[in-house]
């Protein structure tokens, strides 16, 4: 079986070209054709030997995933669902700024949080991704987008790990991807500009302070345990105060000297002026007391059936933005993109119906454990949207 080199970071492909009986210099000279230059095809790679050509035809590939269909929004967002087999699909959206181009990733088909704010989360989770099949959504998007656009110069600044799936379960797969990212002879992306989002995964946190501190961003959502616990499960087993210390632990060695905060606004839940007071409390407790350690990233909620949520009214977010900059903690409100095409935030694997097959997952389950035989009983599977 031939190995797809999407797969490798630099010091993979290095221990790979060794087992061909190839030098260092060759790995970087691939390297560089595969992510800077887009390059699949050996026989384009025309300063690496013809013997080393041959050699990588018969053990290696340069295969992307599979793109099953691409959306351009009217605000110019592009997302792109891929094929990863086996029925389950992930998205990866493109957002363009004036000073930036912005790359949305998935890390794993489906996800196993179950954030009650998430429609990606209420499709359940199927299976983490590759290396490979991480970095081939940038790898696919760069290249396509340079295409596009009809420029030579890269075209994705900053990636952020938003999409399907939480990263940090995914650890061993988006490590290498991580580095393949930053690589100066990869995709030479600054540590400031590639994001991990984490529901709160405590000691992944802490090992990824330590392996590869990029900027972090946790999905908090709620300043106190027992709506946290309803709104993101992960709190039962990581509460506040632990996910907390993990952030000042993980401060000490992170590229921006602040931790950013992602909290969806749900109408009546956690939007209230007692919830922005207690919010307050909450983060004045840590960041040993200095003003500035932490962002709040106020997110409007994209509202799906099976969440029994509303999206906060603009007023109510105002007012809360409002409170907590008055505080002296840096606020801002989320721009949506991306709406006309079910690319905004909690929205990704909206087009497809349940392709992690969740619903009929748990149908034949429970059939099972009633005793029932043949086929599980029609459900109805909702759009997560």
């Amino acid at each position: 079986m031939r190995a797809n080199l999407l797969d490798y970071d630099l010091e993979g492909l290095a221990r790979f070209c060794e087992r061909l009986g190839e030098k260092r210099f060759r790995a970087v000279q691939l390297f560089r054709w595969i992510h800077q230059r887009g390059a699949s095809d050996f026989d384009a790679m025309t300063d690496l030997a013809k013997a080393l050509r041959e050699k990588l035809k018969t053990s290696a590939l340069v295969q992307a995933l599979p793109v099953i269909s691409q959306h351009v929004s009217a605000d110019g967002t592009i997302k792109w669902l891929f094929d990863v087999g086996a029925g389950d699909a992930i998205e990866a959206v493109y957002i363009p700024e004036a000073d930036r181009g912005t790359l949305c990733v998935s890390s794993q088909a489906g996800c196993a949080v179950a954030c009650r704010f998430c429609s990606t989360g209420h499709q359940g989770f199927s299976r983490n991704l590759t290396a490979g099949e991480i970095i081939s959504q940038l790898w696919f998007a760069e290249h396509f987008l340079r295409k596009h656009l009809g420029r030579d110069e890269r075209i994705i600044s900053n990636v952020v790990m938003m999409g399907m799936g939480e990263p940090l379960q995914n650890y061993a797969e988006l490590l290498p991807a991580l580095r393949t990212m930053l690589d100066d002879h990869g995709y030479g992306l600054s540590r400031r500009r590639v994001t991990v989002s984490t529901s709160g995964m405590v000691p992944i946190m802490d090992r990824l302070g330590q392996d590869c501190p990029v900027a972090l961003a946790v999905s908090l959502h709620a300043p106190q345990d027992a709506l946290r616990d309803d709104l993101v499960p992960l709190n039962k087993k990581y509460p506040l105060d632990e996910l907390m210390r993990a952030c000042e632990r993980y401060l000490a060695v992170a590229p921006r000297d602040f931790i950013t905060f992602e909290y969806c606004m749900l109408q009546g839940v956690n939007d209230t002026p007692a919830i922005a007071q207690e919010l307050i409390a909450l983060l004045r407790r840590y960041g040993q007391g200095r003003a500035g350690w932490c962002k709040l990233n106020l997110i409007p909620f994209n509202p799906f059936p099976a969440s029994g949520l509303q999206r906060s009214t603009q007023a109510a977010v105002a007012a809360f933005a409002r409170v907590l900059n008055d505080a002296g903690i840096i606020t801002t409100v989320r721009k949506t993109r991306g709406d006309d095409i079910d690319a905004a935030c909690g929205q990704l694997a909206g087009e497809v119906r349940d392709r992690t097959s969740v619903m009929l997952r748990i149908d034949k389950r429970k059939a099972r454990e009633a005793g029932h035989s043949g086929v599980a009983t029609k459900v109805e599977i909702l759009d997560a949207v």
